[in-house]
């Protein structure tokens, strides 16, 4: 019978009550006492320079408390990006400032020119209105290979070239990997782009600022993934607030897909201006203004190569990318086309020889960073592709050639310098021919050709690197924080606990997964255990959620608190029970002397801890609170293998998908159910981007699909009902609890395996077909079938 309770248990989500019934805590739901509002006024042309602002006539408009340009942000700090990387000749990436407001240029369809703070939002945005700018409108460079051409116009004059980074990896492969190719037997080539995309997240951004005169404390309200880590790079890097001054809070988030993530200009900005103006600031992001103010995801155009010998062992991998960095470079976004996503290029694969190119191009375009997966979904996207593509050359089984170069000795050290620790590829893959219904496959297309469709059957196999971990290692990859995480356990004396967790929770079920983890260490009630994060006033120093790392890296935190705890009660149980500590055995929230029917329950021993009167050792502290920093040893390698069954209307194009199964290896499972969901979610965001997101700019630098009127976004009934696996558990070796990751994979494994699926349906029915990029609109479909 199923778990009731504790790790392998499927109880219901704890904060959905408050979601579900309109009680949550959201950012925009924060009011605080005499607050003014913000409308930035954002241009409307992709490249200019700024000849002038006049806000006289706008600054006299009734409610208006100030308005704010570049110039009052002369001596503040630059929008801080926190990774750096080496390009393949040693020299440091280019770092272009980003100013809070736009000073002397603007650079993209959505750069603040300007801020109107005003006693509503209404006439702060009518006063916005009566602004009036002198803009000399600059040529816009869109293309990314337009733009590292020579005498191309520049997004920044400070720098030499568009070119952020030459990024070659590994280096020292280069040689070999072209000699492998001119020794092959076969070479499989495919250019493909990995389509520009939203986040679109359920609750667009929004900060509150507010600043305590008496205390000197400046507090932001923010929709966050990780406030500690705002905190750090406003704080240092921008205003020059020292920490203890500083206060973050994230409360509920509705989503974040790693776009809130990333520390904005809109947080630095209310935070100042509160000061400024010692009153409350807010700023509420329309759907409209985020699709020009948040970062963007993906958007990659790269050639991948991969050789074979002539038994069809892989040989060789090479790819040649164009990574767009936007007009500035936003928190993460250097280590996203590198370290994420080239470290990866290995995949479930033994390919002795490896090299990947990545040329970064700044262009006149909203920032790019993190979106859900960050590099693993684009590597991915590249390797499963190709394979496919070279299984149809070579006129072989899809399933058989991945087979046969799978990797199956662990550990494993890629060419691509990351270690695997567990996996067992075949097993997925077995699961997934089993869940999936291989077998019925051939009925199922007859059936759709009875009625007029083109019927096709697309697999997929994935890896990714979670955890971002340990911090010693991504130092030296470019890194500019740690990436550990915190936790610190308070124990109540009736025996309660408070867990105090660096991680955030934007929809991942912290506040049920974690509680189950504590509970079953101690074998108490679930109930018993409350969840505490998101605010940096008394929560640990953490790194916050992204990289599907809360559990592998902050439960971790929170495992390694406990036992702390456990250790200290049990020196106090021994003593009430005249035992030796190591005879104490804690079990079903009973301490009890091995061997014997002596036992204390757990509430009598935190309030023995409580209330010290009789205490083993006269310096031990009364209490039971821990802290612990957990830095994990490597990265976790959650894998997995993925089916598409697709349906082609050959009339117009339009593809219906119809099957969908995912067997992933996540190693231990706490919860089957959360897991379930996130598997669903990422899988309904990877089939949105295969077949309808796409973010589009003209060559002027106009963002084209600037709404849900021109953004497809995903709808019920775009998605079937998906068979979701996850028996197949190789445990991670280097964490305490075996886990490895979840919440990135199903938008990992789904791209490739949708667009695999459509051109199997189109060789079928004979058409010459190769590639089409994503998304496969009706329209890119039907211009391929009829070409």
């Amino acid at each position: 019978m199923p778990k009731d309770s504790g790790i392998g248990a499927s109880p219901k989500r704890r904060e959905d009550v408050r979601f579900l019934t309109g009680t949550g805590n959201y950012t925009d739901d924060i009011n605080l006492n005499n607050q003014a509002y913000v409308h930035f006024l954002r241009s409307d042309v992709a490249h200019g320079k700024i000849n002038g602002i006049d806000t006289s006539a706008a600054a006299a408009m009734p409610g208006v408390i100030r308005i704010f340009t570049g110039a009052d942000f002369e001596g503040v700090g630059s929008i801080p990006c926190g990774w750096q990387v080496t390009d393949r000749h040693g020299e440091p990436m280019q770092e272009p400032a980003h100013p809070v407001l736009a000073q002397g240029k603007v650079r993209y369809v959505g750069d603040a020119i300007a801020a109107v703070v005003a006693e509503s939002r209404e006439e702060a945005r009518d006063a916005a209105e009566a602004i009036e700018l002198d803009i000399e409108e600059l040529p816009a460079v869109i293309d990314m290979k337009e733009a590292v051409k020579e005498g191309a116009p520049k997004v920044h004059d400070d720098l030499t070239s568009n070119l952020c980074y030459d990024w070659g990896f590994v280096e020292e492969n280069k040689p070999a990997v072209e000699e492998a190719f001119a020794n092959a037997a076969h070479v499989t080539t495919l250019e493909l782009v990995n389509n520009r995309l939203v986040a679109n997240p359920m609750e667009p951004r929004v900060a509150v600022g507010d600043f305590n005169r008496a205390t000197g404390e400046s507090t932001l309200y923010t929709t966050s993934q990780n406030p500690h880590v705002i905190r750090l790079l406003m704080g240092a890097f921008v205003l020059g607030i020292p920490e203890h001054k500083l206060r973050v809070i994230a409360p509920d988030v509705g989503g974040g897909f790693g776009t809130k993530i990333f520390h904005y200009a809109e947080e630095a900005f209310c935070t100042f201006a509160a000061k400024a103006l010692n009153r409350a600031v807010k700023w509420t992001s329309t759907r409209s203004e985020a699709f020009m103010s948040d970062a963007h995801g993906r958007d990659h155009v790269t050639k991948i190569e991969l050789a074979l010998d002539a038994e069809n062992n892989f040989t060789a991998l090479r790819t040649d990318t164009y990574a767009n960095m936007g007009a500035y470079l936003s928190t993460f976004a250097p280590s996203v086309p590198t370290w994420l996503h080239g470290t990866l290029m290995a995949g479930n694969y033994k390919t002795p020889l490896i090299y990947v190119n990545v040329k970064a191009v700044f262009t006149n375009t909203v920032p790019v960073d993190a979106y859900r997966g960050a590099g693993r979904p684009e590597a991915t996207f590249q390797l499963e592709r190709v394979i496919d593509k070279a299984a149809r050359e070579l006129g072989v089984d899809p399933i058989a050639l991945r087979r046969q170069n799978f990797i199956t000795e662990f550990p494993y050290a890629t060419p691509v310098a990351v270690e695997y620790d567990t996996g067992d590829y075949n097993a997925t893959m077995d699961k997934l021919m089993e869940v999936a219904d291989f077998a019925g496959f051939k009925a199922r297309r007859a059936k759709s050709e009875e009625n007029g469709k083109l019927r096709g059957l697309g697999v997929n196999c994935y890896i990714e690197a979670c955890g971002i971990a340990p911090s010693n290692l991504v130092g030296q990859l470019g890194a500019r924080a740690g990436l550990y995480e915190s936790a610190t356990v308070r124990v109540n004396a009736t025996g309660g606990l408070v867990v105090m967790t660096g991680s955030h929770s934007h929809g991942q079920g912290h506040e049920t997964s974690f509680p189950q983890v504590i509970a079953d260490m101690i074998g108490i009630d679930e109930s018993m255990v409350e969840i505490v994060h998101g605010d940096t006033a008394n929560t640990p120093m953490g790194m916050g959620t992204y990289g599907s790392r809360s559990l592998a890296v902050g439960g971790s935190a929170m495992v390694r608190a406990t036992e702390k705890i456990i250790a200290k009660a049990k020196k106090i149980a021994a003593h009430i029970l005249e035992a030796s500590d190591a005879d104490i055995e804690l079990k079903d929230g009973q301490f009890s002397v091995a061997g014997t029917d002596k036992s204390l329950a757990w509430g009598d021993v935190t309030l023995a801890a409580y209330v010290p009167h009789n205490y083993p050792l006269e310096d031990m502290e009364p209490g039971l609170e821990e802290t612990a920093f957990y830095d994990p040893a490597n990265f976790t390698y959650p894998s997995g293998a993925y089916a598409c069954e697709v349906e082609v209307d050959p009339e117009t194009g339009k593809v219906t998908i119809e099957r969908f199964a995912a067997a992933d290896d996540f190693g231990n499972i706490v919860n089957p159910m959360i897991v379930d969901g996130q598997v669903h979610g990422g899988i309904g965001q990877g089939i949105g981007q295969a077949l309808l997101e796409g973010c589009v700019y003209d060559e002027n630098g106009q963002l084209l699909s600037a709404s849900y009127m021109d953004y497809a976004m995903p709808r019920a009934d775009d998605l079937p009902f998906y068979q979701v696996d996850h028996s197949c558990q190789t445990p991670c070796t280097h964490n305490p609890l075996g886990v490895k990751g979840c919440g990135e994979a199903g938008a990992i494994g789904s791209p490739p395996a949708v667009v695999n699926a459509v051109v199997d349906a189109l060789q079928a029915a004979g058409k010459d077909v190769t590639h089409i990029d994503m998304p496969l609109s009706p329209g890119r479909v039907w211009a391929a079938m009829n070409s």
